[in-house]
């Protein structure tokens, strides 16, 4: 009986220690899948009403440092 409590002992402590990185774990996988998903929703051509094209916003590149001479 007493080797049976020592076993059970370590399996709940592994479990207790285990259990926050599994969590954390599938939390990411969640994450990642609805990234994912909400990538493929972007990339859907979506059809637009006039023949002309969206217009998309470019960004400005900035200097590497404030005091440019």
């Amino acid at each position: 009986m007493n080797l049976f409590l020592n076993y059970l002992t370590v399996t709940a402590l592994f479990a207790f220690v285990a259990l926050p990185a599994a969590i954390g774990l599938v939390r990411e996988r969640r994450i990642d899948r609805q990234l994912r998903d909400a990538e493929r929703r972007e990339a859907k051509p979506t059809p637009t009403r006039s023949a002309a094209r969206p217009y998309k916003v470019t960004r400005r590149s900035y200097p590497k440092g404030w005091a440019k001479a």
